[in-house]
Parts: C-alpha cells; structure tokens; sequence
C-alpha cells in the first residue's frame, strides 16, 4: 500500500496524502486505495485556477459584495459588559488595513493540564488580569492637621489576588517618589510625609497617583474570562501581551493566539501571521453569517504576508510596492506619485491591470494574456 502512495508523492501535497491515509477504511485492497487516489488525484487538478483567471478581481469582488451588505456592529460576551469585541465592518478594515492599534486586543489562552481541565481556572484567570492599587482601596481618608493619608484595603480582594498588605506596602513605597513613610496595621496603611514642610497639594495629587500604581498580574491585560471549549477551560483576555504571557508554566505555549496581528508577527513569525488573518477575517464572516470561499481570504493573506513581513492593503503597506507608477497614483495621492515618477524618469511598462485600464488598453488577463507565435513551415 505504502508503494501506490509513493506513485502519487508528486502528484498530490503531502498534506492531503496524509488526510487520505488517516481516513482510509481497515481493510482496503490496494485497488480500492488506487481507485481513491486516482479520484482525490482528479479532484485536485480540478480545483487550480486557469491559467490567465484573474484571481485577483474574483478575490476582491467575492470579499468585496458580501462585504458591503455587512452590519457596522460592536457586540460583546454576555455577562461582561467589559470585554467589548471589535467586529463586523470595522474589524475587517482593520486586519486588512494591518493597524498596528487595534480597537480591542484579545487573547485566547490555552492552558497545561491539569488546568485545562478546570482545576483552580477562577484563580489562575484572575491571577493573570492587571490588578492596579484602586481594585484593593476600599477607602482613603486624609488627615489635614497631621498630614496623614489613611488607606483601608479590601481584604476579600486581597486574598484573592494572595497579597499581604506589607507587599502592597513595599510596592507603594517602589512605585512612587521619595518624601513618604509607611506604616501597615491590620489592613491599613498608613502614609505620612517625612519632612512636615510637605505642602497640602502634594499629599492630595498623591491620593490620585496611588490608585494608578501597578500591583499584579500581566500588563495590559483588562479582563479575563474563563471558557469551556469541549473538553477544555480557556481563558480568553482583553488586553494582549502574550511576551509576558509565555512566562507562566500553566500556558501551552503552542497554542497562546492574540488577535493583535503584529504581536503575533513578532512573536512567532510571520507564517504564524498568515494563518491568523486567514482564521480572523473568516471569524468575523461567520458571526455575520456571511459564506466566501477561504481561498479568496488566503490570496489576500498571502498578498499581505509575501514580502517576509506583515504589510496592510494600504498606501503605506503593499501600494506603495507595485512597481507600475499608474497603479500607485490609482490608489491615493496620484499628484505626488506622477510628480516624483516625472523627477526620477520613472518608466511604467504597463504591465498588470489598473494601468491598462486606466489607458483604455486590453487587460493582460483572460483573452488578455499573450499569445504564443510560432513559425510554421
């Protein structure tokens, strides 16, 4: 059997070859596996395009048409007012447009075992999530004739995040500048300046600075929501920052995703990149409803991704790439482009569409392509 597989190794992608083999019934005679190829063999001839298709329109038409009957909607998980998703129209804009600020990071975490399957997850999830002095204050009072800043900590919460109030203390102390004293008693803290010339204001605009300060948990990361996937808890964040993420033991760093594409790009490469898009933009077509055939997204994910890193569809991204003059002034800010192609004596060949249509010439597509002249004796 491994021999009538050997036949095909250059026929068909090793990938589909492994599919087969996967798939194959127990007991299959050797005809029936030949007869089986020959058919995917068959299939798979069928599915190339022609040569001189232009994929590139159909591409565009097919994404474009759904597109435009798309709803301009936000919507978020229900039960978390907090974790806002960027979708629909303006999410697509954005992945194709390759927005290095995104409206809403996210991340899927996928976890070790035993977590994944849901042991401590409430706490491993709230261990992750950006904590800043403000979610422990249960009440700040100051002390005018003394100058003294009293704050009373939510012990509930501090349990929770396993803190002691000396540690949060100490990070107080780190955080913010020199010219205070303090003092923790029974989960209170207490803050006197050390020189007793420290005016009022100061003592008041640090009130405001002390809620700011950091305490715990991943930079950046918001919100955090503990999903079951089938068989497995993930934890999906809002707020990205998969660096710090991959720090933790309990991650399985093979399967972290963030929806910030240029994070991902730098972090695992710009094949990872690809596949992202890919899986992004047919997430958002799903929630809408909305069919379009994934090879028309993996053209537009491979046009983004050729050059060896990420590029938007824009005038700073893949335009400002194309080598004919005509298709870059067809984009945006044509003066500029026909001005600068003037000064360096730039020569446009007329080699792919936008141009010959903007000179009302034969597209090289289709009955466009170039012909083959032979002599004939």
């Amino acid at each position: 059997m491994s021999d009538i597989f050997k036949g095909y190794k250059d026929l068909i992608p090793e990938s589909i070859l492994e599919e087969v083999k996967i798939n194959l019934p127990d007991k299959c005679s050797d005809a029936k596996v030949k007869k089986i190829l020959e058919k995917v063999y068959q299939e798979y001839r069928q599915s190339f395009a022609e040569p001189g298709e232009s994929v590139g329109l159909v591409g565009a038409e097919s994404i474009g048409e759904p597109g435009t009957q798309m709803t301009l909607n936000t919507f978020h998980f229900a039960g978390v007012s907090e974790l806002n998703v960027t979708t629909g129209l303006p999410r697509i804009i954005e992945i194709f447009d390759g927005r290095k600020t995104i409206g809403t990071g996210m991340m899927e975490v996928y976890l070790k075992k035993p977590y994944s399957e849901g042991k401590d997850i409430k706490k491993l999830a709230e261990s992750i999530k950006e904590s800043k002095m403000e979610d422990f204050i249960q009440e700040i009072s100051i002390n005018i004739t003394n100058l003294q800043m009293t704050i009373s900590l939510n012990k509930s919460k501090l349990e929770i995040a396993n803190l002691k109030e000396d540690k949060i203390a100490k990070i107080l102390e780190k955080g913010i500048k020199k010219g205070f004293k303090f003092k923790t008693k029974d989960g209170i803290i207490e803050i006197t300046p050390t020189s007793k010339d420290e005016p009022l204001n100061e003592i008041y605009k640090l009130k405001e600075k002390i809620k700011d300060v950091y305490i715990s948990g991943i930079k950046g990361i918001t919100q955090v929501l503990p999903v079951k996937r089938g068989n497995e808890y993930v934890i999906v964040t809002a707020g990205s920052n998969i660096k710090d993420m991959l720090k933790h033991d309990f991650v399985d760093p093979e399967r972290i995703i963030s929806n910030d594409l240029y994070e991902m790009e730098k972090i695992f490469g710009v094949e990872a990149v690809r596949q992202v898009i890919i899986n992004e933009v047919l997430k958002v077509l799903d929630t809408q409803g909305i069919n379009i055939d994934i090879r028309h997204i993996m053209l537009v994910a491979d046009t983004m991704t050729m050059s060896g890193t990420l590029m938007g569809i824009n005038r700073y991204g893949i335009v400002k790439e194309k080598p004919s003059v005509l298709a870059r002034a067809s984009f945006e800010t044509p003066v500029k482009h026909i001005i600068n192609a003037a000064l360096t004596g730039e020569v446009d060949y007329l080699n792919s569409v936008i141009e010959n249509v903007m000179i009302n010439q034969l597209v090289p597509v289709g009955t466009g392509l170039p012909g083959l002249v032979t002599k004939t004796k």
